[in-house]
Order: structure tokens, then C-alpha cells, then sequence
């Protein structure tokens, strides 16, 4: 590994942050603390700070020569409302909420390359250091555009970073073109007619119905969609009745979507409901139907990932960057940043949970799961990334 040099001897300050951050985790929109430490450390390394966007979260600006060329470093602050189990000294000091993500690691990754950006200032444009609050379901990245955040900020393209437990320690993962899929929901509600269990004659069954409808949705995937794209439909509740001898008024199917593309939620999403509706009809019930689009697909630009690829390459070797990694049916908030500008979104692995301190939870070391920690051993290779990437980006001439 060709890592930055500085950056090693700063690991001991990143990890001190990274873990205080998980100590004193906080949900979406709530990241207060948070965003204090992060602009109380910007500030003292003599970087200009912009707070309020969407909601908690900071910008750092960080400047250097006359070019006006500008990028943007993006990092994901929240944490999750979940109880941790691990009991080593840096565990969360707040019942229900958790850092099970590795937004602390995230959050000290790019607060250590703004420590050696500020310091050394090999570059010639603007960094844009994007502290974003509310990835985890509340859309922060969304909210900080509403904000303003391109246009106060303009830059020309936009970078982003997240561990991933199974990718070996220091070896990195992207790919160009989707990565991460489309996060939807549905709620849909079969209306029919209440009725005794044994006098099933005299209502509308709403549970057989929503049966019918579960059944029929699996052929969207199945047999109207191209096989060659990829797409998950899953109902993961079914609510209906109270009674053993009742026939309920209403039965209701509640699940997500996930897609690679646009093109393919939009199929899924009119077939769901013209054949909800449909069935509802064929058995004089009805359906009340409710389709809600969370996060779009992830999907990488092939110039900006071919860069990453390269900056990536110069700290770890060729050998530890997988430029064909496996997308993932999980999604991230990120996709709207690569909406309205050009960018990539890498995976930095976080290895196999080996890292963790005694004291640790007996579950693994995945995402949102109870016994997670971010592996600090990432924390100079994370940020050494950001500052090559810098430095390519907006090279001195």
C-alpha cells in the first residue's frame, strides 16, 4: 500500500473521533452533537464551515490556487435506532440507538483527509467536504440539495464512500453503472366484507383476495419483466382480522421493491396496481393501493468511477480493487447526489469483524446488526483515498 504518510501518524486522533462518534450515536435529522464535533474540528484546522443544510449538515470548504474546478466528498452521519450489544468501552452510551452502519467511520474518514487537505493543500480548485445527515431512511442527501447544496456549492462532480464487511480489509469494491438498488414500499389494503366464519356466503373475504394478489404479483417479476434485468418484489407483511371466527372487513399486504432502473420500477409499479385492482374486482372487492419511492438506483458514472478507479489503485495496488464487485439490492441516499451530478460511490472493505475490541456482541460484524463495529484500521487507507482523489482530480500545474 502506497497510503499518506501524515495520515498514518494522524490513525490514533481519527480513531479517538471515530469512536467517540459511536459512543454518542444520533437518529436522522437529530445529529446535533454530531455536527458539532465536526465543525468544531474543521474550524480548528482553519477551514470555513457552512452549517444548517439540510437540517444538521455541515459543509467544509477547503481551497487552494486560482483554478475554479471543484469537487465534492461525501459522508453519512446518523446512526440507527438499535440496541447495541457490544460491551467494549466506545459502545453507544444511548439505549436505541446505535452506530451499526459505520457512518462514525465515515464521518472520521473524511475528516481526516480535510485535516491533511488543509495542511498541505496539493490541489488547485475547491474540495467541498459534505457532513450529510439523515441517510439512513430520511433522504438527508435530497434535503441538503433542496437546500441548496450544488448551487451554493457548485462543483462538477461528486464522490462518496461506504465500508462493506466481506470485502477484505483494505481492498476496495465499485463498479460502473448501478450499484445499489432503488429502495420503494407499498402498503395496499383489500377492502371486502366482514362476515361470520361460517356464513362465509354472506361477506367478502379480503384475506383470500389478498392471497390471490400476493401470488399474481410474482409473475411481474417472473414472467412481464426481463429476465436479464434485476428486480426484487417481497411482501413482508400480511395483516388481517382479529378473531378466529370472524371474516375480517380488511386484509392489508405490506412489502418493497427494489430495481437497477428507473424503466423497471415504473413496470413493476403499474402492474402491482392494475392487478391488485383487477383481482380486488373479479371478487367484488376493492383495494385501496399505495406505492411510496424511497431512494433511486445507485448508479455510477463511468468516467468518474474509471478516476476513482485509478486513485484508488495508487494507495492500495491494482490487486485490492475489484472494479466488477457484485451490486447490492440495498440502497443508499447517495443515488440522489448522482442524479444532478456526475460521480462515484465506492465500497472500502471492513473484513470480516476480526478487528473488534473484547467485549464484543456474539452476532457478526454485518450491517445493522447489534454486534457491528467500524473497523479503525480504515481509517488512514479511507482518507488517503479521498486525498488521491483530490489531488487527481484538481492536479497542480
Amino acid at each position: 500500500m502506497k497510503l499518506v504518510e501524515p495520515l498514518l501518524a494522524f490513525q490514533p486522533q481519527l480513531q479517538e473521533i471515530r469512536r467517540d462518534l459511536h459512543a454518542h450515536p444520533e437518529l436522522c435529522y437529530e445529529e446535533q452533537r454530531t455536527a458539532d464535533v465536526v465543525a468544531a474540528r474543521l474550524t480548528e484546522w482553519g477551514i470555513p464551515v457552512v452549517r444548517g443544510l439540510g437540517v444538521t449538515g455541515v459543509v467544509g470548504i477547503v481551497k487552494n490556487g486560482s483554478s475554479n474546478r471543484a469537487i465534492g466528498l461525501r459522508a453519512d452521519m446518523d446512526a440507527l435506532p438499535m440496541q447495541e450489544i457490544n460491551g467494549f468501552a466506545h459502545a453507544s452510551r444511548h439505549p436505541g440507538k446505535m452506530h451499526a452502519c459505520g457512518h462514525d467511520g465515515h464521518t472520521a474518514m473524511l475528516l481526516g483527509a480535510a485535516h491533511h487537505l488543509a495542511q498541505h493543500r496539493n490541489f488547485d480548485g475547491t474540495v467541498y467536504l459534505i457532513f450529510q445527515p439523515a441517510e439512513e431512511g430520511g433522504g438527508g442527501a435530497r434535503r441538503m440539495m433542496d437546500d441548496g447544496l450544488f448551487e451554493q456549492f457548485p462543483m462538477e462532480a461528486v464522490y462518496g464512500m461506504h465500508n462493506w464487511p466481506g470485502i477484505p480489509e483494505g481492498h476496495f469494491g465499485v463498479v460502473s453503472g448501478p450499484m445499489m438498488a432503488s429502495s420503494n414500499e407499498f402498503r395496499v389494503v383489500v377492502r371486502g366484507k366482514g362476515a361470520h366464519a361460517a356464513q362465509p356466503h354472506r361477506g367478502i373475504d379480503p384475506v383470500m383476495v389478498a392471497v390471490q394478489i400476493a401470488q399474481a404479483w410474482q409473475t411481474i417479476v417472473s414472467r412481464e419483466k426481463n429476465p436479464l434485468e434485476s428486480a426484487v418484489l417481497s411482501i413482508t407483511q400480511i395483516h388481517a382480522g382479529s378473531a378466529t371466527n370472524v371474516i375480517p372487513d380488511t386484509a392489508e399486504l405490506v412489502g418493497t421493491v427494489r430495481t437497477f432502473s428507473t424503466a423497471v420500477l415504473d413496470l413493476i409499479q403499474r402492474r402491482m396496481e392494475e392487478i391488485a385492482s383487477g383481482v380486488a374486482a373479479a371478487f367484488n372487492a376493492s383495494v385501496d393501493f399505495n406505492f411510496k419511492r424511497n431512494y433511486p438506483p445507485l448508479i455510477n458514472h463511468p468516467a468518474q468511477t474509471a478516476f476513482a478507479v485509478e486513485a484508488m489503485r495508487e494507495v492500495v495496488g491494482a490487486e485490492r480493487v475489484d472494479t466488477n464487485v457484485e451490486p447490492t439490492m440495498g440502497a443508499e441516499d447517495f443515488a440522489f447526489m448522482l442524479q444532478e451530478k456526475p460521480g462515484c460511490y465506492v465500497f472500502i472493505g471492513n473484513g470480516e469483524g476480526t478487528h473488534r475490541a473484547g467485549g464484543h456482541g456474539l452476532g457478526p460484524c454485518q450491517l445493522h446488526n447489534t454486534s457491528y463495529d467500524f473497523n479503525d484500521n480504515l481509517l488512514p487507507i479511507g482518507a488517503s483515498y479521498w486525498v488521491r482523489l483530490v489531488e487527481k482530480s484538481l492536479p497542480q500545474t
